[in-house]
C-alpha cells in the first residue's frame, strides 16, 4: 500500500523567519538607507539568516571609552528554557578598513572590480572583514572534523559548512567562523560576553577566546595566494596543520623558492568574556524576556581609541534531537550523496538502528517517520517531519553600523558616563516589524550625582514614506522635554520615597521650561534638548523638521536627586505612543549585577557580597543599594514600620534583591557590611524582608571595622548596637576600686603620717642618686 504522508512541522526555522536583531546600537541586518521596508541585499555585509525587513538605516554614534553603554535585542526561538540550546556571543572589532559604504551591491572579491584593484580601499562598498581575510578563508582547508550531517558540501574550504554548503559569499565574512565558536583560526573580532543555556560550559568559552589564547595559521607566500586564487576552484590549498603548511614551496619546482611559516598570531591582550547563563525569553515571539522587556546587556565600552569600530551579536540554537556538543563530529555524517546521517536518534526513543531506520528515525531532511506500529489497519502511516539539517543547529547574528570609540576630555577622565540613545525608527509597529517604534535605551536609568549622562542619537531621512509619524515624511526626529507634573491621584509615592518626584508618566504635556528640574542641568541644556539648538540654527522647528537625523548634548554632570520622567513630543502620537524615559538619581550607591552559578561578587562603598561558583542554581539580577540611617529610617516608616532591633546604627542599611530565597540545598553565600564608626557596643546583625514586618538576628563575626556573615536570603541588612553592659560595668567597678584605694590611702597615711615622711625622704635620696650618676 502506498504510504500516506503528512507534513507535520515542528521546530521549523525557516528562512522567512525573523530570528535575532540588534536594537541599540543600531543593527543594519544588511541595509544601508533603503527608503522601503525591505533590504536590498541580504549578502552585502555578512549572513544573517533574518527577515529583509529587518534592520536600521545607516546611522553612526560615538561612544567615549569607559563609559556605559546598553545593548539591546531580539531573539525569536527563546533563551534561557528547555526549548532550545541556546548561545549568544557579543563582540566588537575597531580597524581603519571597516566602512559603511554608499552602496548596497556586494563588495567585489575580484579586484578588477574595485577602484584601483584595491578593494580594501574602494570606500563606494561596506566592508567589515577585509579582503585578506576572506581570501584566506577562501582557500583554507575546512575542519573536517565538523559535523555535516547529511549535507554535500560543494567545496572543502572554509567557506563551505553544513549551514552554508554552497560557499555563498556575503561580504567578506567567513563562514566557518560565522558559525562556529569559538574558532580555532586568528580573526579580527573581540569577545565581550557568551551567553549560555550551559554554564557548565564558561570554562572553556573563557580558556579558549581568542582574547587570551593565542592561535596558529600558515601564512603563504602571495605569489602562492595568486596562482591558486583562480585555479583551485572549491580546492583547499592552504592547510591547518603545521607540517603541510611547512612543506609549501612556491615556485614548486625551486628549492630556494619561498616557503609557508607555521605562525603564531598572540592573542588580543584583553580580558576574557563575560560568561554566564542567558536571561530567558520566550520562543516565537520577538523580543520578551522577564516582566515583557527586551534582553540587555551592560558593556563597559573599552579603554582605547578608534573612530572605525562595530559590534556584533550571533545567536546559536539547536534543538534536542541530538547533544551538539558531545554526540556529533564527522564520524556520523551521511556516507554518501541522498544518503542520511549516521547520527542515531532512534534510541532516544527507545528504537534500536534497525527499528530507527525502518521506520524513518533518522536524521535528514524532511524524513517521514512511522509513529504507530499499527495505524488503524494501515502499516504504513507516515508523517513527513519539515526538518533541514543545516538549520538544526544554526547561527543568526546582526551586525551595528560604524560607530566611534573616543577617549573622554580630560575633565572626564575617570568619571562614570551613562550612554542614553534612542531606538526605533518612524512607522506604527507592524510597518517597522521586527524593528522596534521609538523608545529612549535605556528608559530606565539610576545614577548618583556626580556621574554624567551623554544624550546622544541619530536615525534616517529615508525611512519608507507611506510610514505613519509625525513631521516630515520618512523622517527620524527625537528631543527631550521633562513632564509636566501628576493632576490626578495613582498609587502610593512609597516608590519614590524619600526623594522627589518630577514629571509623570501618565501625562503627554511637556513642562514650561521656566518651571522645569532636570537632573541639575542647565537652562541652555535643557533648550538644546528640547529644540536641538546646539545643532541646528532655528529653522521650522515645532516638529523638528529642519533639523538633522544626528544630535549630540555631550556628556552632562548629575547635580540633584529626584526621579525625572521625560518624553519625546515629537513621537507621541497614537501610531507612535510613547517615547518617554525615566531617569532616577539617588544620593545611595545602586549596583546591578546578573550573576548565576558561575558565581561572582558585587560590592558598593560599604558592603561586598560574594557568591561562589554554585551557591546560585540560576542566573539572578542581583540588586545592590545602600541607604543611610537617616535614609533607612525615612523608608521603613513610610511602610509604617520601624526598626526596633537594637539602639543604635552602627551601619548603613544594605538592600540585597531580589528579596527571598537565593540559595537551595543549604548554600550560603559571603556578605560583608563596613561600620559607620568605631563602636564599643554589643554588635548583632539583623535582617528583614522588603517590607520590614520583622527582624531577625543573623550570626556574624567582627573583624575590625567591619562584620562578616554568611546569607541565604535577599533583603534589607543593618548592623545595629546595644549598649555593652559589661563593658559599662567593668568601668563601673573599677572606677569605685580606684576611688576606694584612693581614700583607703589618704587615711591610711593621715593615721600614720611618719610612714609618709620615709616615703618622701626615699623618693629625694633616689633622686639625688639619679642625678649624680647623669
Amino acid at each position: 500500500m502506498k504510504g500516506l504522508a503528512v507534513m507535520m512541522l515542528i521546530a521549523v526555522f525557516n528562512k522567512a523567519n525573523a530570528d535575532m536583531y540588534l536594537q541599540n546600537p543600531r543593527g543594519s541586518n544588511n541595509r544601508l538607507d533603503e527608503a522601503k521596508r525591505e533590504r536590498n541585499n541580504g549578502n552585502r555585509l555578512f549572513d544573517s539568516q533574518n527577515n529583509n525587513r529587518g534592520g536600521y538605516n545607516v546611522g553612526s554614534l560615538y561612544y567615549y571609552s569607559g563609559s556605559n553603554l546598553q545593548i539591546e535585542w531580539t531573539n525569536q526561538h527563546s533563551c534561557g528554557d528547555q526549548n532550545n540550546h541556546c548561545e549568544i556571543i557579543l563582540q566588537y572589532m575597531c580597524g581603519d578598513w571597516i566602512r559603511d559604504g554608499t552602496t548596497t551591491s556586494t563588495i567585489p572579491d575580484n579586484p578588477a572590480n574595485c577602484n584601483n584593484y584595491d578593494c580594501n580601499r574602494d570606500t563606494r562598498f561596506g566592508m567589515q572583514e577585509n579582503y585578506d581575510y576572506y581570501i584566506d578563508c577562501k582557500l583554507r582547508q575546512r575542519n573536517e572534523g565538523l559535523f555535516t550531517a547529511d549535507q554535500n558540501l560543494k567545496g572543502d574550504t572554509a567557506r563551505f559548512t553544513r549551514q552554508n554548503p554552497q560557499g555563498t559569499r556575503r561580504g567578506y565574512e567567513c563562514p566557518e567562523e560565522r558559525d562556529y565558536y569559538p574558532y580555532w583560526h586568528p580573526d579580527p573580532w573581540k569577545d565581550i560576553a557568551v551567553l549560555t543555556n550551559d554554564p557548565s560550559r564558561c570554562e572553556y568559552y573563557q580558556s579558549e577566546s581568542f582574547n587570551v589564547k593565542p592561535r596558529y595559521a600558515c601564512v603563504v607566500p602571495k605569489a602562492f595566494i595568486r596562482a591558486n586564487l583562480n585555479t583551485r576552484n572549491n580546492d583547499a590549498a592552504i592547510p591547518t596543520n603545521q607540517v603541510d603548511c611547512e612543506n609549501i614551496v612556491y615556485p614548486e619546482d625551486d628549492p630556494e623558492g619561498e616557503r609557508g611559516v607555521w605562525k603564531m598570531f598572540p592573542a588580543h591582550g584583553i580580558a576574557a568574556p563575560i560568561c554566564r547563563e542567558n536571561h530567558w525569553s520566550r520562543d516565537n515571539h520577538l523580543g520578551n524576556g522577564i516582566n515583557g522587556q527586551t534582553n540587555t546587556f551592560n558593556w563597559t565600552v573599552p579603554e582605547i581609541q578608534h573612530e572605525r569600530c562595530a559590534m556584533r551579536i550571533r545567536y546559536n540554537i539547536s534543538t534536542g534531537e541530538y547533544e551538539g556538543w558531545n554526540d556529533t563530529d564527522a564520524r556520523y555524517n551521511a556516507p554518501g550523496n541522498n544518503q542520511a546521517s549516521q547520527l542515531n536518534i532512534g534510541e532516544r526513543f527507545g528504537l534500536n538502528e534497525q527499528q530507527a531506520d525502518d521506520r524513518g528515525y533518522v536524521f535528514e531532511n524532511n524524513p517521514e517517520v512511522e509513529i504507530f506500529n499499527d495505524a488503524g489497519g494501515n502499516t504504513d502511516f507516515q508523517l513527513r517531519l519539515a526538518i533541514n539539517t543545516a538549520q538544526y543547529g544554526r547561527t543568526f547574528q546582526d551586525r551595528s553600523h560604524t560607530f566611534a570609540i573616543r577617549q573622554p576630555p580630560e575633565d572626564l577622565e575617570g568619571v562614570e558616563i551613562h550612554n542614553v540613545n534612542v531606538r526605533g525608527k518612524r512607522g506604527n509597529i507592524v510597518q517597522v516589524y521586527p524593528a522596534t517604534e521609538y523608545d529612549f535605551t535605556p528608559n530606565n536609568l539610576q545614577v548618583e550625582p556626580g556621574a554624567y549622562v551623554h544624550f546622544q542619537w541619530t536615525g534616517s531621512n529615508t525611512n519608507p514614506t507611506n510610514n505613519d509619524g509625525q513631521g516630515l515624511q520618512g523622517t527620524d526626529r527625537s528631543n527631550v522635554v521633562p513632564l509636566t507634573e501628576q493632576v490626578y491621584p495613582e498609587g502610593s509615592d512609597l516608590y519614590y520615597q524619600p526623594y522627589s518626584k518630577f514629571g509623570h508618566f501618565g501625562n503627554n504635556i511637556p513642562m514650561h521650561l521656566d518651571n522645569a528640574s532636570f537632573l541639575g542641568f542647565s537652562r541652555t541644556d535643557l533648550e538644546n534638548l528640547a529644540v536641538l539648538g546646539n545643532r541646528q540654527f532655528r529653522g521650522e522647528m515645532s516638529e523638528l523638521d529642519d533639523a538633522g537625523t544626528y544630535f549630540d548634548l555631550g556628556p552632562r554632570k548629575v547635580t540633584s536627586t529626584g526621579h525625572y520622567q521625560y518624553m519625546c513630543t515629537r513621537n507621541n502620537n497614537f501610531s507612535n505612543r510613547s517615547q518617554k524615559g525615566r531617569i532616577i538619581s539617588r544620593d545611595e550607591a545602586i549596583i546591578y549585577k546578573s550573576i548565576g552559578t558561575t558565581g561572582g561578587s558585587v560590592a558598593t562603598t560599604h558592603s561586598s557580597i560574594r557568591f561562589d561558583a554554585g551557591d546560585l542554581n540560576q542566573l539572578y539580577d542581583i540588586r545592590l543599594e545602600e541607604w543611610t540611617p537617616e535614609v533607612g529610617e525615612k523608608i521603613v516608616q513610610s511602610y509604617g514600620r520601624e526598626v526596633n532591633v537594637g539602639k543604635h546604627y552602627e551601619s548603613n542599611f544594605i538592600n540585597l534583591g531580589p528579596a527571598g530565597n537565593l540559595t537551595k540545598n543549604g548554600r550560603t553565600f559571603s556578605m560583608q557590611i563596613n561600620l559607620n564608626d568605631d563602636s564599643y557596643d554589643v554588635l548583632s546583625v539583623y535582617y528583614s524582608d522588603d517590607d520590614f514586618r520583622t527582624w531577625n538576628e543573623v550570626d556574624a563575626e567582627l573583624q575590625n571595622d567591619k562584620v562578616t556573615f554568611e546569607a541565604q536570603k535577599g533583603g534589607v541588612y543593618i548592623v545595629r548596637g546595644n549598649p555593652n553592659i559589661g563593658l559599662i560595668v567593668g568601668c563601673v567597678i573599677a572606677a569605685l576600686v580606684f576611688v576606694l584605694l584612693i581614700v583607703g590611702s589618704v587615711m591610711y597615711f593621715r593615721k600614720n603620717p611618719d610612714k609618709w615622711a620615709g616615703i618622701r625622704a626615699s623618693c629625694s635620696a633616689s633622686a639625688k642618686s639619679v642625678d649624680g650618676r647623669v
